[in-house]
């Protein structure tokens, strides 16, 4: 306990019927938000951290963690000022999230990709040519697509053009 850090973290596993789903691999929050906790030296019993955080963070924190120089082509970010209380400035601000599988597959989800901020979500469903919206804090169970609301058009102009840097950033194809 001196010198080991614990993560627990867990798959969202699938859907019991929520947004008519049954599969884990949609956008939605039942499956993007995944539980992670760390125990270890220096952590703040039952201290929390609201920050967007993804499990590819989880290798450059290990790095960060043990003094190992960081490969270029890794796409996370360490995770140990998080844990030790402090946010960096340059925190991220959005997620990005791509499932490429699709349709006819065993799942049967739709390929889909899109932005989530602290209070917004757009996807885009490029096989189909559709796109949803949300509102998180006035939707927070995601059942009202906004995507054609005129009240969101500058909110929904925003995300897409930060949906366009983050594929830039990720070198999406």
């Amino acid at each position: 306990d001196k010198n080991t850090l614990v993560f627990y973290s867990s798959d969202q596993s699938f859907y019991l019927g929520e947004h008519g789903w049954f599969d884990k691999r949609f956008m939605y929050e039942e499956s993007l938000r995944t539980p992670l906790l760390a125990m270890g030296p220096g952590i703040a019993a039952g201290s929390t951290c609201e920050a967007m955080v993804q499990n590819l963070d989880m290798a450059q924190t290990f790095l960060a963690l043990t003094g190992t120089p960081e490969p270029n082509d890794m796409q996370g970010a360490s995770l140990a000022s998080l844990m030790y209380g402090e946010q960096p400035a340059e925190w991220r601000d959005a997620l990005y999230y791509h499932y490429y599988e699709g349709e006819g597959k065993v799942h049967n989800v739709y390929r889909h990709y899109g932005v989530r901020t602290d209070r917004f979500k757009l996807i885009r469903f490029h096989t189909l040519d559709e796109w949803e919206f949300y509102d998180l804090k006035a939707d927070p169970a995601e059942m009202n697509n906004q995507y054609g609301n005129p009240e969101y058009a500058e909110v929904i102009k925003d995300l897409a053009a930060r949906l366009k840097e983050l594929r830039t950033q990720y070198a999406v194809p």
